[in-house]
């Protein structure tokens, strides 16, 4: 038994060696994609919907909901639509990443609103499914939001936005996620 513990832990230990940390900070992101040789997947895991209000980066590669809002189904218990997970999700970023000749192994950093309800979730389930440099940003595109005072509930600290990292209101069509493709 000591044996068989050992060597999982051997195996465990190999399959994690290379893996990058999950987490990665905005600023830290952006100078990985900024180089001109960046062999980094950069996602936006955002429904396209939310983008359009919220705004974007052209630093991302391309736009891949992670989550997609489905506007017919009203989700009473949270008061909003209800989102759905993205049947598609691993097959469109290996789909990314073979247009680049990349494969697995390649770091992919995905990016949402604030970092946890589809950045990190989203990069846990790329490593799940064999992507094991899959990381998300902390505090996502918007940031957190201030707890206190009166700029309380505003998403005004860290994140992509509040970083002075490049973004604008506008979309780039060639890279949102679009259903008429």
């Amino acid at each position: 038994m000591k044996q068989f513990i050992a060597a999982a832990c051997l195996v465990l230990s190999a399959a994690t060696a290379n893996a990058v940390d999950i987490a990665i900070s905005a600023q830290d992101a952006y100078n990985k994609v900024k180089q001109p040789e960046a062999k980094v997947l950069f996602i936006d895991v955002r429904d396209p919907v939310e983008i359009m209000f919220t705004g974007f980066t052209d630093m991302v590669t391309v736009n891949i909901p992670y989550l997609i809002v489905d506007r017919n189904v009203w989700d009473d218990k949270r008061g909003n639509y209800k989102p759905n997970y993205n049947q598609n999700f691993v097959a469109e970023v290996k789909a990314e990443l073979a247009k680049r000749g990349w494969g697995p192994e390649t770091e992919i950093i995905t990016m949402c609103r604030s970092g946890s309800e589809r950045g990190e979730p989203s990069a846990d389930y790329l490593r799940d499914n064999g992507f094991v440099n899959a990381r998300y940003v902390v505090n996502g595109f918007q940031g957190a939001a201030i707890k206190e005072g009166p700029q309380a509930g505003f998403r005004l600290q860290n994140g992509w936005q509040n970083s002075g990292l490049p973004w604008s209101m506008k979309m780039n069509k060639a890279k949102m996620y679009r259903v008429d493709k």
